[in-house]
């Protein structure tokens, strides 16, 4: 592998899916599309990780990066972020939110260490949440904005929500690479082969001539 060849294979291996756009456009039915992708997320993400051993929840998904243990938790705490996000910009107005070092968070002894079940929980209950407020939400709400001061702009509710359903589909990428690699499971014991339908007929005695 050349060194422009394993450059680029990192490059996909970081961005499976590409980078996030912003600025763009969506219409109606790419907005409902990425709230489908939000409320499906937790499900896809726990038939995702069923299988994996607690050694392949270990493993990185690219030289450097998260472990799947740790994606799983990031994603938690990053929805969770998300969550709040969409609530302070839904009842205030033009609210300043607070950034926080998900590098940082990641390397924190509960994303090291504790199941994955306990972030597929934390999940399923703010996806359910976050899911009910933005199938209510209209466009005048999807319009509402908030400041982010890392990106020192303001963003709209739909681009929120289009770069979390991006998120969604970018960790859970990150997970297939590492579930790709993991060796194919042994192949289940062969059934015990049934009992011939004819039982084999016993080979004829041969007759002992009579002795004369």
């Amino acid at each position: 592998m050349t060194q422009e060849t394993a450059i680029q294979d990192m490059e996909l291996r970081r961005y499976p899916i590409g980078h996030f756009e912003w600025e763009k456009q969506y219409s109606q039915e790419e907005i409902e599309q990425m709230i489908k992708t939000i409320d499906q997320f937790p499900a896809r993400l726990k038939a995702l990780l069923a299988g994996m051993k607690e050694e392949d929840l270990d493993k990185q998904y690219r030289e450097g990066g998260w472990t799947v243990r740790q994606v799983v938790h990031h994603l938690a705490d990053s929805h969770l972020n998300a969550y709040m996000r969409f609530k302070l910009a839904l009842t205030e107005d033009k609210p300043t939110i607070k950034p926080y070092n998900e590098k940082a968070w990641a390397e924190l002894i509960d994303c090291k260490t504790l199941p994955v079940s306990v972030s597929l929980g934390i999940l399923s209950g703010i996806h359910a949440r976050w899911t009910a407020i933005l199938k209510a939400m209209d466009n005048e709400s999807f319009n509402r904005t908030l400041f982010h001061p890392e990106h020192m702009k303001m963003h709209t509710l739909v681009e929120m929500l289009a770069l979390y359903a991006w998120h969604c589909n970018h960790h859970y990428e990150h997970i297939q690479l590492v579930k790709k690699e993991m060796p194919a499971p042994a192949k289940a014991a062969k059934k015990k082969a049934e009992p011939a339908k004819a039982a084999a007929k016993p080979s004829p005695k041969k007759k002992s001539k009579a002795k004369s």
